[in-house]
């Protein structure tokens, strides 16, 4: 079922996406089987556009739609991963020292001089 008498498939694997505005991202909404793309589009659009209210529709077939390898994904996420710059680790250290910078600059031998300079 589904195949035809050469061995390939009757229906493919068509994916869906739309856009509610001019301004918004295009979404994947869903995936359908089709026999062709004529058809695909007709059943995308009586299937979500009378649902929802948008300005577009695309329809791909999903043999058209290329994703990463696992080489290249690892690849990938290697090269994002690396965002330590964005960390704030190695500071923590400043709040003792500003604690530290607070308590020697108000000590009572320091108060007491300034008693002192006064009087002369």
């Amino acid at each position: 079922m589904g195949e035809r008498q050469d061995g390939s498939a009757f229906y493919q694997e068509y994916e869906v996406f739309s856009k509610k505005s001019d301004k918004a991202p295009v979404q994947h909404q869903f995936s359908l089987l089709a026999p062709n793309e004529e058809i695909a589009l007709s059943m995308a659009q009586e299937n979500f556009m009378r649902r929802e209210n948008v300005i577009d529709v695309w329809v791909v077939p999903r043999n058209h739609i290329r994703s990463m390898t696992s080489e290249e994904r690892q690849q990938w996420t290697k090269r994002l991963n690396n965002k330590d710059y964005r960390t704030t680790k190695g500071y923590g250290y400043l709040k003792r020292k500003w604690r530290e910078k607070e308590q020697d600059m108000l000590d009572e031998k320091e108060i007491l001089s300034w008693k002192e300079v006064k009087k002369k």
